[in-house]
Order: structure tokens, then C-alpha cells, then sequence
């Protein structure tokens, strides 16, 4: 009975902390699925609150001792994942890592390249009919029928908010046919955006002994991610309400608790089954600055991604680079009635700065040496690109031209060539 006790108690410790204001706004999450605790003797440690830590205001978070043992040069001992990291998005700066490159079952994690390999695709109107292999998918559900009809923007919303294994089989034969054929699809291109140590053979998650990755790989997809439309989006919906969803509510609410908890949370998956344990890939933009952690077979998913990414802030700051509307250089007119033109940016290019790291960026300008009228202000001539030490953009914008420029007439354009003859 003491030990009994001692389970439960500290499963209140982690969870039952978590406040929602108001009342009910917290989903009820995969935290059902914890069948074990912490070998040993777990001690309650601070309790976060939005005065010591990342979390928004009015919530709270016990922290608690890790129990697994670790390295001692580990900087976040406390953290009870086997395997993490966490990174900056925009440059793939590495801020903490704990055996990022092991083999790891990612579970539900998986419909984060579920949902990439859709948005590149596909088109989110698209209607997804739904065929026999997803009725009878195992694990969690959207119930779906068979031959029943989805917009595909709609499906993913059902598969990244509640994990429904049906949702994303059907999202898998939509885009490719069969699910064997969508998860080569996935893989291939993991390995293109440098997640190379990962090999599907579902859209879901579930056990297999081929299905694998690594934290930084997830890390790697999650970065790449961001850089969609609409993928934030999705992911970050704390929840949405369709007419087809078969509930009297008709509404939707994500598992990912860290979108309640966490000041800037975005994203983006939650993963559970026996073999992998908790798993969780979670993101937060705060200052401009987009990071992503990764926690898998984790013991307490909150409490190890709300040290990685306060870690994470407290070593990486935002400087802007480019301003908007910034004058970049004079440029000569050829063949207009004025003989030269200020151009300027569109946008503005803000960087991280990293404590105590190389912070080495080089500013780009493809830039004409010339323009040519006529001319209309507000035309794009060229970018302005920050370029990472290994070659990689990391970030661009736009330079327009600033006023209107009329060419000159064809006496004026023959005069002036004739008096170039005579210089």
C-alpha cells in the first residue's frame, strides 16, 4: 500500500500542479498512458511559476528530482528523458544535447513528417476519402468511416491535435497511394533535409523494429517544419471545431499541454506507446527567437521540456541584422530622366546571438550594379541574404526600389550618346 501511495503521489506532484486558468482550459493529454514511475526516491524540487521560469502566468509546475542516472557533466541533470536536444530553428544552432543521435522509437511524434510530407504535397481543399485501412487502424482514433470524406487541411488538424492513427493513414493513401509507399516518401525526404539517421514504415507511430529516428533528427524535421505554410498553424491550434468530427461536441483540443503552459509555445507533437515511452517535440518563439525540444522515453514530458527550453532562452538572445525600410546602397540609372535611386529593404532580418558560441553570419547583397528604366517604385530588384558559416541561408528579404523612374525619350537618349562620342 506504501508503495501505492508513493505512485500516486507523485504523479499529483507532476501533474496535478499544472493549473489552468480558468478552470477546464488544460487538456486531459496522453498523461493517462504513464504506467510506471521514477525508480527509487523521487524529490519534489522549486515549483516553476511565470516568476522563475518560461511558463505563462497562472500556472505552475512541480519540479522533480530525475531517479535515471546521468552523466556528471550533464548541465541539466534533472531532465529524465534518455534522449534530448534542443535548438534554435533558424540556424540549427545546438543548445543542449543528451544522446541526440541514439536510436529512439518516436512514436506519435511521427505525424510531425506526416503532416510536412502532406503540406508539401498536397493542397489543403483537397477531399481524402477515407478507405478500410484506416477504419480499422489501432491505437487512438477519429472514428472515421469508411468512404467518408475529409478535406485533407481538416484531417491534419485531427491528426496533430489528437493523434488519430486512422487520420493519418488516410493522409498517408491520399498523398501516396499506400501507407508502405508514403512512409518511403517520408523517409526520403527526412534524409534530404539531413535526418538521416531515420526510417519510417508508417504514418503513425506505432512499434516496429525499422521505424525509428533520433532526437535531432525530429529536431531537424520540426526546424524545416517552420518554414511551411501552414504547419505552424496546425500545429500550435489549442483547438478547432469541424462538423464532421464524430463527437456531440464537435470540437477538437490538443494533447500538447505546453501550448497552455508555456509563454510562446507553437507546437507541436506528443508520442506515447510502451516501447518508446513519452515522447514529445515541442517548439516556443519568444523574442523573435524560434527554439525546439525534443524529449524521448522521458518520465515527466512537461517537466523535462520546460528545462530544455528555459535552458535554451537563457543562452540565446535576438539581434536585428537588416531594419525595414533600411536604405542599402545608391544605384545608377541607366537610360532614365534622374541618375541614380536609393534602394531599401522590405523586411527585417533578425538573428539569434548565442552566450559564449560562435555567432559568425555573413550579410549577402545580390544586388544588380545597375537599374534599368523605366522603373516603379516598390519593385523587387534583389535580396538581401544572411548566410550561415556552413553555407546555409538562414535568413532573407527583399530590396525594392523607392520612386518612380520614367525612361527617357528617344531624342534625349539620342543626344546623350552623341555627346558620349565627343568626350
Amino acid at each position: 500500500m506504501k508503495k501505492i501511495f508513493l505512485a500516486l503521489t507523485l504523479v499529483a506532484l507532476m501533474f496535478g500542479t499544472a493549473q489552468a486558468v480558468p478552470d477546464g482550459r488544460m487538456p486531459a493529454s496522453e498523461i493517462t498512458h504513464l504506467d510506471k514511475t521514477p525508480q527509487g526516491e523521487a524529490k519534489p524540487l522549486e515549483t516553476w511559476t511565470s516568476e522563475n521560469s518560461g511558463l505563462n502566468p497562472g500556472y505552475s509546475v512541480t519540479h522533480i528530482q530525475n531517479t535515471r542516472p546521468v552523466d556528471p557533466n550533464d548541465k541539466l541533470p534533472n531532465v529524465t528523458a534518455t534522449s534530448a536536444i534542443v535548438i534554435e530553428a533558424s540556424t540549427g544552432h545546438v543548445l543542449y544535447e543528451r544522446n541526440a543521435d541514439a536510436h529512439m522509437f518516436p512514436a506519435s511524434t511521427t505525424k510531425m513528417m506526416t503532416l510536412i510530407t502532406a503540406l508539401e504535397s498536397c493542397k489543403l481543399d483537397e477531399i481524402v476519402t477515407v478507405g478500410p485501412g484506416a477504419y480499422n487502424a489501432e491505437g487512438s482514433t477519429l472514428w472515421l468511416d469508411v468512404n467518408e470524406k475529409i478535406p485533407l487541411g481538416e484531417l491534419l488538424y485531427g491528426v496533430m491535435l489528437i493523434s488519430g492513427n486512422d487520420g493519418a493513414i488516410a493522409v498517408a493513401e491520399h498523398v501516396d497511394g499506400t501507407v508502405a509507399q508514403f512512409a518511403e516518401h517520408m523517409t526520403r525526404r527526412a534524409h534530404e533535409l539531413g535526418a538521416t539517421n531515420t526510417h519510417f514504415v508508417n504514418a503513425n507511430g506505432l512499434p516496429d523494429t525499422e521505424h525509428y529516428t533520433t532526437a535531432r533528427d525530429l529536431a531537424i524535421m520540426a526546424a524545416h517544419g517552420f518554414t511551411l505554410d501552414h504547419f505552424e498553424e496546425i500545429c500550435s491550434a489549442k483547438e478547432v471545431s469541424f462538423p464532421w468530427i464524430h463527437d456531440d461536441t464537435k470540437l477538437y483540443r490538443n494533447e500538447n499541454q505546453m501550448l497552455w503552459l508555456y509563454r510562446g509555445a507553437n507546437g507541436i507533437k506528443t508520442g506515447y506507446t510502451e516501447a518508446a515511452g513519452r515522447c514529445l517535440v515541442s517548439a516556443a518563439k519568444q523574442n523573435g527567437v524560434q527554439l525546439i525540444a525534443v524529449v524521448l522515453d522521458s518520465l515527466y514530458i512537461w517537466n523535462d521540456s520546460i528545462q530544455l527550453l528555459d535552458y535554451g532562452f537563457g543562452r540565446v538572445s535576438s539581434q536585428t541584422l537588416i531594419k525595414s525600410g533600411d536604405v542599402v546602397k545608391t544605384l545608377p540609372i541607366i537610360s532614365g530622366r534622374r541618375k541614380s535611386m536609393p534602394v531599401k529593404t522590405a523586411g527585417e532580418i533578425i538573428m539569434p546571438v548565442f552566450t559564449g558560441d560562435d555567432n559568425a553570419y555573413q550579410i549577402v547583397y545580390d544586388l544588380p550594379n545597375e537599374l534599368s528604366a523605366p522603373i516603379t517604385a516598390g519593385e523587387t530588384i534583389g535580396k538581401i541574404r544572411v548566410v550561415l558559416p556552413d553555407g546555409r541561408e538562414a535568413a532573407s528579404t527583399d530590396v525594392l526600389t523607392t520612386v518612380d523612374v520614367e525612361q527617357k525619350s528617344f531624342f534625349r537618349l539620342l543626344w546623350d550618346k552623341l555627346k558620349s562620342l565627343f568626350v
